[in-house]
């Protein structure tokens, strides 16, 4: 029983560190983006980042909390940093980081950098071989339907795809809220089921074992920074973090 409960403690533990992990990071995002505009009915990007975090769950005070804090001008002024890195058998990294001291950053990725067999590359080096893309998954359309909507609207998007029960349209990142509003329009009760501006590698590597347990402690020490708000791989093998 004694160890039973240290298993569940440790779960616990986990899910609640990866609840404050996405706090902070929409608590900062709404931070930013209400200095912009406090008012989300007047600042469509803020709008969509609170629907965004309601649908993650992130409670109503820290959404009203950061957008208080930015209509007094309080807090701090983060920075949207991103870094590129290699790590073991040709696999390759992008760090997106939303911090208040860059340096602290830095360091503590150097730092993850030397532990795990990772290397911290130049601008540009990595992400050469992505696609910078904006995904919307959605039900309630089919492909058909959705090429009709966003021809309507004048949109050129870069792929529609039907996954399971879902249609995944793939588009430009400026152009993902002119697509959720075609779509919107084209049948008022869609189903957006998430929306996202993402890296996507273009070639995907397979590791051994020993190089899978090196990024999983890589991996487990970028999820365990505050600082570190996406990180994005081309490792086709690596198991998802249960």
């Amino acid at each position: 029983m004694g160890r039973a409960h240290e298993v569940r403690a440790a779960s616990m533990a986990k899910t609640n560190l990866a609840k404050s992990k996405l706090y902070s990071k929409y608590g900062k995002l709404i931070y930013m983006e209400a200095r912009n505009g406090a008012d989300p009915t007047a600042n469509l990007k803020l709008r969509a980042l609170i629907d965004k975090a309601k649908k993650d769950q992130v409670p109503a005070d820290v959404i009203k909390r950061n957008i208080e804090k930015a209509k007094g001008g309080t807090g701090e002024a983060y920075l949207d940093c991103r870094y590129e890195a290699y790590g073991p058998s040709g696999s390759t990294f992008v760090i997106e980081c939303l911090t208040d001291n860059s340096n602290r950053t830095i360091s503590s990725l150097k730092g993850y950098f030397s532990k795990c067999g990772c290397h911290l590359g130049s601008t540009g080096s990595v992400t050469y071989n992505y696609d910078y893309v904006g995904t919307i998954v959605t039900k309630g359309l089919d492909e058909e339907a959705v090429f009709e909507a966003v021809a309507m609207a004048d949109i050129e998007v870069l792929d529609v795809a039907t996954e399971d029960d879902t249609v995944v349209i793939t588009a430009k990142p400026s152009d993902v809220s002119a697509v959720k509003d075609a779509l919107t329009a084209a049948k008022a009760d869609i189903e957006i089921v998430s929306d996202e501006v993402s890296w996507i590698a273009k070639d995907y590597v397979s590791l051994p074992d020993e190089d899978i347990e090196k990024v999983q402690r890589f991996m487990g020490l970028l999820g365990e920074n505050d600082d570190v708000s996406s990180v994005y791989h081309n490792i086709d093998n690596l198991p998802e973090e249960e």
